[in-house]
């Protein structure tokens, strides 16, 4: 399908209908851009306007496609012919829509999580939270552009990016824990006994032990299964 064949033919019935590009877009109910890009080449009118840009110019659909007037014994060969054409263009379209949903979800996805990160403090559940969501948003987006693989393939091609975005949080989170001394916001449980207060990962525990505003510290340990007399122990 050529567009800029088309751009100019659609141009030529325009002006032959004494039409400008307004009064055209204004009976169609588009804007004078949309007319202009199609005459210009840069893309083709959606499949919609078809019927009413023909009726408007006086030509048929088939030699809207063909870009030209075409002539009876031409007629059937170019019918079959833009036939084909209309629907490769019609899937290219399709897959190219989906191919921008798609980076929209990723980008959408991992800007939640990011963000997330850096706007809920870290005692809150709710970075933690949203930031798997921001993951999963991210996850569909990658399956919707990995569509046209084998599912086993785009299965273990998602495990295997969803353990290394889990991974990529969970590092980050901890070096935040070491070097900022903060809750971590991947944690199971958060329990306060005494004075100490302690964090639950999946990985290792972290024990704050508070005494006042300016005196306080933080250990970071294996994980295990202290009791609640183990963490009213814990800072003495």
């Amino acid at each position: 399908m050529n567009q800029e064949k088309i751009g100019k033919f659609i141009a030529e019935c325009r002006k032959n209908k004494n039409l400008t590009q307004a009064e055209l877009s204004e009976k169609l109910g588009i804007t004078n851009r949309s007319v202009s890009n199609w005459e210009n080449g840069k893309n083709m009118p959606d499949l919609s306007l078809f019927k009413p840009i023909c009726e408007i110019l006086d030509i048929t659909i088939n030699e809207l496609l063909s870009g030209e007037k075409l002539k009876k014994e031409e007629y059937q060969y170019k019918l079959e012919e833009n036939i084909v054409n209309t629907i490769n263009y019609s899937t290219k379209r399709i897959a190219q829509n989906k191919h921008i949903i798609s980076i929209i979800l990723i980008i959408f996805g991992l800007f939640i999580s990011l963000s997330a990160m850096m706007i809920f403090p870290s005692e809150s559940s709710w970075g933690s939270i949203y930031s798997v969501l921001g993951i999963i948003i991210f996850m569909i987006g990658i399956l919707k552009m990995l569509n046209n693989i084998k599912w086993y393939k785009r299965l273990l091609f998602m495990l295997i990016t969803f353990a290394l975005t889990m991974t990529i949080l969970l590092f980050t989170d901890y070096i935040n824990v070491r070097l900022n001394h903060e809750a971590p916001r991947f944690r199971n449980t958060t329990t306060t006994a005494g004075n100490v207060i302690y964090y639950d990962n999946w990985f290792y525990d972290v024990y704050r032990c508070y005494f006042d505003e300016e005196n306080e510290y933080w250990t970071i340990e294996k994980n295990g299964n202290p009791t609640i007399s183990d963490l009213i122990n814990y800072c003495q």
